[in-house]
C-alpha cells in the first residue's frame, strides 16, 4: 500500500513537472523579421529593420512594416522614394499604403500621392504635409503579393523638408521572401 502511494506520487510529480514545461514552450509566430546577417551585399548601404505580417511566402499576399529610424530623418521628409530590383516580381495596392509616426497603428500621414512606376521599378510617395521634426517612422504596403522565392533588396531615399530638395539615399531592407 505505501508503495503503492509512493509510485502514485512520483508519477503524479512527473506529469506536473512534464505539463508545466509544455506550458512554457511558445509557438513561432508566422512573420519575418530584419535578417541578423547579411555576408553578400553592398557594404556602403546601412541596412533598415523590416517586419512582414505573414511570413513572407512566395506569391502569397503580405504587409509590408518598412521602419526608417528617426536619425535618418534629420532634415525631416517631404517625399519617400524606395527602388527594387527588375527581378522583383510581386505587385503593390498603391491604395494601402501608409506612413505612420513611431509605428502608431491608429495614426497614419495624410498622403498627397502615391506612383508607382513599374517601368522605372519605384515607389514615390509624397506627404500632404512635409514632416518637419525628426520621427521614427513605419512605412505600411498592405495587400502586397509576394514575388517568387529570394532576396530582394528595396532601397529607400527621402527628400528632405528643409535644405536641397534632392533624393537622398538613406538605406535598404533586405527582404527574404521563402518557399
Amino acid at each position: 500500500m505505501l508503495l503503492q502511494k509512493l509510485h502514485l506520487k512520483s508519477l503524479l510529480t512527473a506529469l506536473s513537472i512534464a505539463t508545466l514545461s509544455l506550458g512554457g514552450v511558445h509557438t513561432l509566430a508566422n512573420a519575418q523579421g530584419t535578417p541578423g546577417l547579411i555576408i553578400f551585399g553592398n557594404q556602403d548601404t546601412d541596412i533598415l529593420s523590416y517586419y512582414l505580417d505573414f511570413g513572407g511566402q512566395a506569391r502569397q499576399r503580405d504587409r509590408y512594416r518598412l521602419r526608417i529610424p528617426k536619425n535618418k530623418l534629420p532634415n525631416g521628409a517631404t517625399q519617400f522614394e524606395i527602388s527594387y530590383p527588375d527581378y522583383f516580381n510581386g505587385k503593390f495596392d498603391t491604395d494601402k499604403i501608409e506612413v505612420r509616426p513611431n509605428k502608431d497603428k491608429k495614426q497614419s500621414l495624410a498622403l498627397k500621392s502615391v506612383v508607382w512606376d513599374e517601368k522605372s521599378k519605384l515607389i514615390k510617395i509624397e506627404l500632404a504635409e512635409p514632416l518637419k521634426k525628426a520621427k521614427l517612422l513605419e512605412i505600411v504596403f498592405s495587400n502586397v503579393r509576394n514575388p517568387k522565392v529570394g532576396t530582394y533588396y528595396l532601397y529607400a531615399k527621402v527628400v528632405p523638408a528643409t535644405g536641397t530638395p534632392v533624393p537622398q539615399m538613406i538605406g535598404a531592407w533586405v527582404l527574404n521572401i521563402n518557399p
